[in-house]
């Protein structure tokens, strides 16, 4: 072996768990770095750039951090020092890496905006000895501005490598029976808690602007596909699909979760449970925009009960299912 060739590492498989992102802190600038690059994915805002551009940066980056760091510091961790879906993403690294690790495999997790970015992490496990790349997003249902930017963003890192790491990503899994019955156990057991029998149980997925799915986009149609297979594994009470977190003043994906938490009172749905299927770690927007938002827009509007079931987070179910989807490509 020629003694002046440089060491390389060789031979070892990398699984990168990859979600949404998060603020590093609660602070306004840290907020603000996390909204400006999560808003200026074109994936995410499908409008002239140009328009958009200045919109973004004379407007909604000098008003929105201030309101969006008040709901960060109403779930914040103070303990850990970091967001909810941080903590429960690298719990899941852990936990999955305890299931599947041997000598030759890398368990970590890269998030599409803020910190640790998918960059890096692939570039450590290149550094590393990583030949085969295995990539997870953490999106049970397909959409363009979800699981495609993920993708995305993995290819733009592989086209500026020399050498590049085979590569597998891991396809949506809305319908995957461990999935679902996941979901269903999640149900049962917060049931079970609960001193009251919920009359309705709400479905709230994130939302999307009508006009992505009116172009082709299989969102919708895979959230309603979970939420069918989840009221065929679980029929003791009705499941009704609403998507939540709208922004802007154009049509977004019907029913709204905020529109049908206040009009569910006066059709005497008084006790009320929300399922959060589409997360698959707590975060701002079930924590903050359903548990406290919505629990007390209900309330105001003449509910009587409400709660919320946790996202599937770092659960033994949760590990279970994906362990699965992991080791299909391992």
């Amino acid at each position: 072996m020629n003694k002046e060739h440089p060491k390389i590492n060789f031979g070892k498989t990398g699984v990168l768990l990859i979600n949404l992102g998060t603020p590093d802190s609660t602070k306004w600038l840290d907020i603000r770095k996390y909204l400006k690059e999560f808003l200026s994915d074109k994936r995410v805002i499908e409008v002239n750039p140009f328009i958009w551009k200045i919109i973004l940066n004379l407007f909604i980056l000098n008003l929105r951090p201030s309101k969006t760091a008040k709901a960060y510091k109403e779930i914040w961790m103070e303990k850990e020092n970091m967001s909810p879906l941080r903590y429960y993403t690298i719990m899941q690294t852990k936990k999955l890496l305890d299931r599947i690790s041997n000598k030759d495999l890398i368990v970590d997790y890269a998030m599409r905006y803020g910190s640790p970015s998918i960059k890096s992490k692939i570039t450590k496990l290149h550094e590393a000895g990583c030949e085969r790349l295995v990539v997870l997003p953490l999106y049970p249902q397909y959409a363009a501005a979800t699981t495609a930017t993920v993708c995305d963003e993995v290819y733009r890192v592989l086209m500026n490598m020399r050498w590049q790491p085979s590569l597998q990503i891991i396809p949506h899994y809305e319908s995957e029976p461990l999935y679902i019955k996941a979901l269903s156990n999640s149900l049962n057991l917060k049931i079970s808690e609960l001193n009251w029998k919920p009359d309705l149980i709400l479905a709230s997925y994130h939302g999307i602007p009508q006009k992505y799915f009116d172009k082709g986009d299989p969102y919708h149609c895979y959230c309603h596909k979970t939420s069918r297979l989840l009221s065929e594994e679980f029929k003791t009470i009705e499941i009704k699909t609403t998507f939540q977190s709208r922004f802007g003043p154009e049509a977004w994906l019907k029913p709204y979760t905020d529109k049908t938490l206040e009009n569910l009172p006066n059709e005497g749905k008084k006790n009320i449970l929300v399922i959060c299927p589409g997360f698959s770690s707590d975060c701002v927007e079930t924590l903050e925009e359903i548990s406290i938002q919505g629990k007390e827009s209900f309330l105001k509007s003449g509910g009587k009960n409400f709660d919320l079931v946790p996202c599937l987070n770092d659960s033994e179910d949760h590990i279970n299912l994906l362990e699965k989807l992991t080791k299909k490509f391992l």
